[in-house]
């Protein structure tokens, strides 16, 4: 590594050190929390819609986010490493197969839906369908 990539990485490092980012890619329902400075007043403003860009660079990281605003589609890019966000908090997980969404432009409604991924069973629930597995050869056993 370059002395360049050495600074970058050690700040990166600072930045996740005080801020915890979430795993999240595109096709994710995300929810920011952007720092909005109004003269002396200083609030957050909750940013939700789908991720449907990702970059990772260093310190240049950014991600797209698209919702829709009385019925239009805005889009608005933010810096990961940004000290304006807040807050990243992932709402819904998506199932895709693009690491770039931008056919979400050219569709609005059902159209523009994407499904939820959802986790792995419990273990719990694993455990309880085996025992039905063997109640065939259970079965085969009574009939001989």
């Amino acid at each position: 590594m370059n002395l360049i990539q050495t600074i970058e990485a050690e700040e990166v490092a600072a930045f996740t050190a005080s801020k915890e980012i979430p795993e999240f890619r595109a096709g994710d329902t995300l929810r920011v929390g952007v720092r909005v400075v109004e003269g002396e007043r200083v609030r957050t403003q909750n940013y939700e819609g789908v991720c449907i860009a990702r970059t990772n660079r260093g310190m240049g990281s950014n991600f797209t986010v698209r919702k829709m605003s009385f019925g239009e589609g805005v889009e608005r890019v933010f810096p990961l490493y940004s000290p304006n966000i807040e807050s990243i908090t992932v709402v819904r997980r998506g199932i895709v197969r693009r690491a770039k969404l931008y056919y979400l432009r050219g569709r609005t409604g059902k159209r523009a839906r994407i499904a939820e991924r959802r986790l792995n069973a419990p273990k719990d629930t694993a455990a309880t369908v085996k025992p039905a597995a063997a109640k065939p050869a259970e079965k085969e056993a009574e009939a001989k």
